[in-house]
């Protein structure tokens, strides 16, 4: 993030490879718990350390790495690359994760193909679609796609997630942070295009009580939740 960075901290940390061996050292030896990382592949295009870090990392003591397949300066633009993970997975004998625009099962396998990485970390895929890792999973295994959520799965899914944004944040930021979430699922939802998706966000954001969060999402997924309804009465059902 780059209010982090700005701080000398986060990925900022790549310009400093004798820091990152103090602090990982030091890490390590506070605790007694295995202590793992997340890195870059390096600063810029013209530092691209990642490799250098990785064998830092290892020496300090740090039990697992997971590599993003960008440089800080793309933060998360362009395409992640997956050259320097596999270098990295070459150079230490640790387990690598690899990450970055990871947001398929195809892909997952690609990854894993290409890199030789021990396993592929989520990131923004799974915003608004957590059968991600199932459908990965399945499919690293079986060799084929598993069956998609159907709506009735997605309700309880996003019904829970709701439920617990609203208990651990409270009615007043937990309804407010919701929005977001909801926003996301709408992403990951082949029955809207974009501008559905805006008529819906719109009409979640303008909700103020947890209740009429919740009344919004079983009138999303109706179709399931009541067979034969064509529309709800506030217009939001996607019937």
């Amino acid at each position: 993030a780059k209010k982090v960075c700005n701080k000398a901290a986060g990925s900022a940390l790549l310009r400093d490879e004798a820091l990152v061996a103090e602090i990982l050292e030091a890490v390590v030896s506070a605790v007694e718990v295995p202590v793992t990382l997340k890195i870059r592949t390096g600063w810029c295009a013209d530092s691209n350390n990642g490799v250098r870090i990785a064998r830092l990392a290892e020496a300090a003591g740090i039990q697992a790495l997971a590599v993003h397949g960008r440089h800080r300066q793309q933060r998360y633009h362009g395409q992640a690359e997956y050259d320097t993970i596999a270098a990295i997975k070459q150079a230490v004998h640790i387990p690598v994760f690899a990450n970055g625009d990871v947001d398929s099962p195809l892909k997952a396998a690609e990854v894993l193909d290409y890199t030789g990485a021990d396993a592929v970390m989520i990131g923004r895929a799974a915003q608004g679609y957590p059968w991600v890792f199932r459908e990965i999973d399945h499919y690293l295994r079986h060799g084929r796609y598993c069956p998609s959520p159907s709506l009735t799965e997605r309700a309880e899914v996003l019904r829970s997630h709701l439920k617990t944004l609203h208990d651990f944040y409270g009615d007043y930021m937990g309804v407010r942070i919701a929005r977001k979430h909801l926003g996301w699922y709408l992403a990951a939802d082949d029955r809207f295009d974009a501008d559905r998706q805006r008529e819906l966000r719109a009409a979640f954001n303008a909700l103020e009580l947890a209740d009429a969060q919740f009344a919004f999402i079983d009138d999303l997924f109706c179709p399931e939740r009541s067979p034969g309804c064509v529309r709800a009465a506030n217009g939001i059902c996607a019937a």
